[in-house]
């Protein structure tokens, strides 16, 4: 379904497990920012009512997912640390169209925004198979599940609003470059490293 070039090494599943406040706190700092950027895209396209009413209830699932980590941390007795800096995020931010029009730009930030919550997806989904806290396992099986729909939204808005844009072509291009980005990553405690 989500049609990405390169899959995670399973080892990263490993890595995980061995750095698991680390996982966490990355985590509930990647369900912080993935509410904010779907607050920014409200704020930036307000006259597209259905995709306001939809973010905001996507928005509302993100700070609860947030909560849901934090609570998580604060059982077992850890720390939310600091928040991090995602440099998966940050490159591949590299693709964002900087200089078209505001529907070009609208379309970009919703691609974007598909491929952070369809690698996440597929990451959670790692981590659902391979964890051997069976709480943790159904945790992140169930987060998988809600970031395949966040990341239907994302493409489907995208399709819906960029009828004189090449969608797929976009997409495709961003499959290309993130397939790129990604072989760097997988080698750390975090969601996207």
């Amino acid at each position: 379904m989500l049609h990405l070039k390169l899959e995670t090494d399973p080892r990263w599943a490993t890595i995980a497990e061995e750095n698991i406040e680390e996982i966490l706190t990355d985590h509930a700092w990647c369900e912080q920012k993935a509410a904010t950027n779907a607050i920014t895209i409200i704020t930036n396209n307000s006259q597209y009512e259905d995709l306001v009413t939809e973010l905001l209830e996507l928005a509302k699932e993100e700070l609860e997912h947030f909560q849901m980590v934090h609570n998580i941390i604060k059982t077992r007795g850890y720390k939310l640390g600091r928040e991090r800096k995602d440099s998966y995020v940050n490159e591949l931010y590299k693709f964002m169209n900087k200089g078209g029009n505001q529907l070009q730009s609208m379309v970009d930030r919703l691609l974007f925004s598909a491929m952070i919550e369809a690698r996440s997806c597929e990451r959670f989904k790692l981590l659902s198979q391979r964890i051997k806290d069976p709480e943790l396992s159904k945790f992140y099986y169930d987060l998988m599940v809600s970031e395949a729909g966040h990341y239907t939204t994302f493409i489907t808005f995208a399709r819906k609003y960029g009828k004189d844009i090449d969608v797929d072509q976009r997409w495709k291009d961003l499959v290309e470059f993130e397939g790129e980005v990604i072989k760097s990553y997988g080698k750390s405690g975090s969601i996207h490293g």
